[in-house]
């Protein structure tokens, strides 16, 4: 009897769809003597391998913040079919990280540098009482009711391209706080209130301090013009307030070309309705 004929090992380049709660890592980007999804992650492919690779990722994302639809890359020598790393890599994988899809990608194929957006989503719960299951994933703010119509009216002007350097933090590496603002809006699901910005890329801490001031608007403590004036003039020393970290998810990433489906990564982190 013949021998069944063995895969054959290449070299090719995988590309993830991935979804984290970040309520216990300390962001995306590997961190000596703290928990990250991407040595998470680099830690079970190297135990599949036998070896370590590098994982990169389309953006990082920071402590506390979670991910509907991240998506990174690796290059691999394996017999292993792209398609399959993801329900391998889930098998050792801890259960606050889960990889939607695997497939293979051509290697200028790149996760950070192909993105052609970044969609991130703020959700705030407003109802007097806490809710133990959306206290996870959103930002418990009661202390006055929130008009999201004067909230999407400040949103407006930020549409094109930009100098939000008042929504920058400091300690950050990039030289520069130019930012293209895509779509920015804000809306009402019962209780819940999502602000949802998207962009070319964004800045360091920018979508948090961006949404600490805008519920000054929604509260009446500011209004649209005098956010606007805030990033408009640069006025960072205004800018004192930080949403909290478990109200944000990355919510998706967009690329010209794309091997997955939009059911794997277009819209996936689920929004309460209470009936």
């Amino acid at each position: 009897m013949l021998d069944s004929p063995q895969p054959k090992t290449r070299t090719y380049r995988v590309a993830l769809v991935i979804q984290y709660l970040g309520t216990h890592f300390h962001g995306w980007q590997r961190q000596p003597q703290q928990r990250t999804v991407q040595e998470e992650i680099e830690k079970a492919i190297a135990t599949v391998l036998g070896y370590p690779v590098t994982l990169h990722g389309a953006g990082r994302t920071d402590a506390g913040v979670h991910a509907a639809a991240q998506v990174a890359h690796f290059n691999v020598t394996s017999p292993i079919p792209a398609y399959k790393w993801a329900v391998i890599l889930n098998s050792y994988l801890p259960k606050d990280i889960l990889i939607r899809a695997s497939a293979e990608v051509n290697d200028s194929w790149h996760a950070r540098f192909s993105a052609i957006y970044r969609r991130y989503r703020y959700t705030l719960y407003t109802e007097g009482l806490p809710n133990l299951f959306a206290s996870a994933v959103s930002w418990h703010y009661y202390i006055e009711p929130l008009d999201e119509s004067k909230m999407q009216a400040a949103l407006k002007p930020l549409i094109g391209h930009h100098h939000l350097a008042a929504f920058h933090r400091a300690n950050s590496a990039r030289k520069h706080s130019w930012v293209d603002i895509q779509a920015a809006e804000c809306y009402r699901n019962g209780p819940f209130l999502h602000i949802e910005i998207q962009a070319n890329g964004f800045l360091y801490g920018m979508v948090r301090l961006l949404v600490g001031m805008l519920v000054q608007v929604g509260s009446g403590q500011r209004t649209p013009e005098n956010f606007t004036d805030l990033w408009k003039y640069e006025r960072r020393e205004e800018v004192k307030h930080a949403a909290p970290s478990q109200g944000l998810c990355l919510l998706r990433v967009g690329y010209p070309h794309f091997p997955f489906p939009p059911e794997i990564w277009f819209d996936t982190q689920p929004k309460f309705v209470f009936s």
